[in-house]
């Protein structure tokens, strides 16, 4: 055996010794911050990323700094893909302890000029995909009697979005989901709870930004009691918070992490 053969090999066992964390949308963004937090935690973590190749660059960057991570393709709007991305996870690094359903899109559309198709996609993606997600993985933390199902939800259900029915409606669903699925599987061992983030400062956000579609973060901190827009690393720190195994008596919460911009 080769000494390239033999650290591939070291790798997968030290992968199996480890708690398996799912993370959808991880190829950047919130969820890359989320997946970096977990892979410094501990966990080996699956990358789960729609643009082909972008959760392969993700985990590779992750491997890099000494984490245990792999990527896969899938949309999670499509269930084959995300049984597919799970038989793939199971295969390579074991059955799955945490799932942070974090996919999402989010874009601006009037109300009265929103078509079905695009009200269809945006629910399409951030909460069907939440379900196919979270109900293809479930089994296995069911077997284990032990297990964490985090959504990443969103302000805009809180307080309400402008332009964004359609994506304030989804993450609202998320939040809904979280109380049904907590009482559900709770006798199982089995946590889920929301972290609903606001104004944090994300690839997505800066590009709306260029284009004049929402205020400068400067502007933005000015309503925000802490002084700052927030940051991926913000939202990760909950993220680990609740999947540890101190959080084992939280379940069925949204956390809101705002800096304090407004009471939700």
């Amino acid at each position: 055996m080769s000494i390239a053969e033999v650290s591939v090999e070291a790798a997968d066992h030290a992968a199996r010794e480890r708690r398996v964390a799912v993370v959808t949308g991880a190829a950047g963004g919130i969820g890359l911050s989320i997946a970096e937090r977990l892979a410094a935690d501990g966990f080996a973590v699956a990358v789960i990323g729609r643009t082909p190749g972008t959760a392969a660059a993700a985990a590779d960057a992750i491997n890099a700094n000494g984490g245990v991570a792999r990527g896969y393709d899938a949309d999670v709007a499509d269930r084959e893909q995300v049984d597919a991305a799970l038989a793939a996870i199971r295969a390579d690094l074991g059955a799955v302890s945490v799932v942070v359903a974090n996919a999402a899109v989010a874009p601006q559309q009037a109300f009265l000029e929103m078509t079905l198709d695009q009200w269809n996609t945006v629910l399409g993606i951030n909460l069907t995909g939440t379900f196919n997600t979270v109900q293809a993985s479930l089994p296995d933390l069911i077997d284990a009697g032990w297990g964490r199902v985090i959504l990443i939800s969103s302000s805009s259900a809180q307080r309400g979005a402008p332009r964004m029915a359609h994506y304030a409606a989804s993450k609202g669903g998320q939040m809904a989901m979280t109380k049904a699925l907590a009482v559900e599987f709770g006798k199982a061992g089995i946590t889920v709870n929301t972290v609903a983030p606001s104004s944090v400062d994300t690839p997505s956000v800066a590009k709306k930004r260029a284009a004049g579609t929402i205020p400068s973060a400067d502007d933005m901190a000015k309503f925000i009691p802490v002084g700052r827009v927030g940051v991926g690393e913000d939202i990760a720190a909950a993220v680990s918070y609740l999947v540890s195994d101190q959080a084992g008596y939280v379940t069925g919460q949204t956390l809101s992490v705002n800096g304090g911009s407004f009471i939700g």
